[in-house]
């Protein structure tokens, strides 16, 4: 992979597990002094979905394929399963016993139209871009405008 094009930063959060929860990102165009910021919550789900939810949507957001992106998560369970290589025997067993397979397979997709690396951080340890992403998660996961994880719901929490 050359330089990022884009730097992805990414949070999620949940008000207890399960729970209220919400994600947070910035995109950072390299070079460009150019941001875009985005969240949004959900009235029942987890942790661990918002902070994949998180990198699936930066992810989406992108125009152009093939861009180089670099996505800083201070998600162990997202970053160690894609550089540890684990999703990728997950899917060769259609997600058997697996969570949130839904959310992987999603993205899966939109992860192989760029060239992503991944980078981990230490979360709510003064990193800035990732001490954002977690107030737009928090804001998220408290504001009034809760959609719906319909597969949490009538899936997962079954």
């Amino acid at each position: 992979m050359n330089l990022p094009q884009v730097i992805l930063y990414t949070d999620g959060s949940s008000r207890g597990n399960p729970g209220p929860g919400g994600y947070g990102l910035i995109l950072e165009w390299a070079g460009r002094n150019v941001y875009k910021e985005a969240s949004q919550g959900y009235r029942k789900t987890t942790n661990n979905r918002m902070e994949l939810l998180a990198v699936i949507v930066g992810l989406e957001m992108l125009k152009n394929e093939g861009t180089d992106v670099l996505v800083v998560s201070d998600s162990k369970y997202v970053v160690d399963a894609v550089d540890k290589r684990w999703v990728f025997g997950w899917e060769k067993k259609a997600f058997k016993d697996k969570k949130n397979p839904d959310l992987w397979q999603r993205f899966l997709k939109v992860y192989r139209k760029h060239n992503v690396q991944f980078k981990w951080v230490k979360g709510h340890n003064n990193h800035p871009m990732n001490e954002r992403c977690d107030v737009l998660a928090v804001k998220a996961a408290t504001s009034s405008n809760l959609l719906i994880d319909e597969y949490y719901e009538n899936i997962e929490d079954k």
